[in-house]
């Protein structure tokens, strides 16, 4: 999550693009400023989910933090620059399964494979929601009108190479559908496109979402857990309303290639701190974030492990050859 950039230099650099965490701290961590790197847009998931978190990590690893949103190619943009950056420990990559697909579906100059996956935080829970106004009440509903008027009912997912656009097809499979899937470049232009109407329905997550729930602008109609969320008890599971998937989504944090083992340690350390922070327990536990923290070791273990299943479904599903 370090950039390479340093002291005032990195402030400067990242200024345009990026928001501190917070006012200066007493410096502990190897470096004075650690960048976070994200291929979402502003106000994605991803976004949110570090940003939030920079608060936190700046109070309990002793560094400031800074958040850069390096968009284009669904991810691929973002995994050559932490690829091609010093492993120092000054810039990091918030790591969900896009950039594993991404790295299957598109075959970038940079993979996952050119990154060291560090730790993971959270397990985050999909859902579906609507616009307020929408006539859909559950996905048997959605299911019903896809099957009288193929092509009627538009779905949204964010990237191309998301996990929310693998869950959309395989949901269009267990349902026996088909209706047309419309990419968006990241998370909050997915809430635009089905606040106005573009799209009939989105899959994305809680903290994406948090404005436009308590203002009622959205309604949220299934969740891909495998029992409902604790924050909405009367929204059934996906499960429940006979399609038998269920998601969890990771996040978590990677670096360059070759970080020291000081390094390692140190976010192991940090984050686990972090995760107990009262404060930062309220927010998570409001997004219906579940804390699923592994070490470095386990963590590249199970992206490892992800990307042969990923790659798995690609093939099954005639993705790719």
């Amino acid at each position: 999550m370090k950039s390479g950039l340093r002291s005032l230099a990195a402030s400067a650099a990242v200024a345009a693009f990026a928001v501190a965490a917070g006012p200066a701290v007493a410096q502990s961590y190897p470096v004075d400023t650690v960048t976070l790197v994200t291929h979402s847009a502003a106000g994605g998931g991803t976004d949110v989910f570090l940003r939030e978190m920079n608060k936190y990590l700046a109070k309990h690893m002793g560094t400031n933090f800074v958040v850069e949103n390096v968009r284009g190619g669904s991810g691929a943009k973002a995994m050559a620059k932490l690829a091609t950056a010093p492993a120092d420990g000054s810039i990091f990559y918030g790591t969900t399964p896009t950039f594993i697909n991404t790295s299957l579906l598109s075959a970038p100059e940079y993979t996952y494979k050119d990154l060291s996956p560090v730790v993971n935080v959270f397990l985050d829970p999909q859902i579906v929601y609507v616009r307020a106004e929408s006539p859909f009440q559950s996905l048997s509903e959605v299911v019903e009108k896809a099957k009288a008027e193929p092509g009627s009912v538009k779905f949204g997912v964010t990237t191309p190479g998301s996990l929310d656009r693998q869950v959309m097809e395989k949901f269009k499979s267990l349902a026996g559908i088909e209706a047309p899937v419309i990419t968006h470049d990241g998370g909050g232009e997915l809430l635009i496109s089905v606040l106005n109407g573009t799209v009939d329905l989105g899959i994305g997550e809680i903290q994406e979402l948090s404005a436009q729930l308590e203002a009622k602008q959205v309604r949220l109609i299934a969740t891909y857990t495998k029992d409902r969320l604790e924050q909405f008890p009367d929204v059934a599971t996906a499960q429940e309303q006979g399609i038998d998937l269920v998601v969890n989504k990771f996040r978590g944090i990677a670096g360059p290639k070759n970080l020291p083992d000081e390094i390692y340690a140190k976010w192991e350390e940090g984050i686990q701190s972090v995760l107990k922070d009262p404060e930062f327990q309220d927010w998570y536990r409001a997004q219906s974030l579940v804390p699923e923290f592994m070490p470095h070791e386990e963590y590249a273990k199970f992206i490892d492990e992800f990307a042969e299943e990923q790659q798995a479904f690609f093939k099954q599903y005639g993705i790719t050859e």
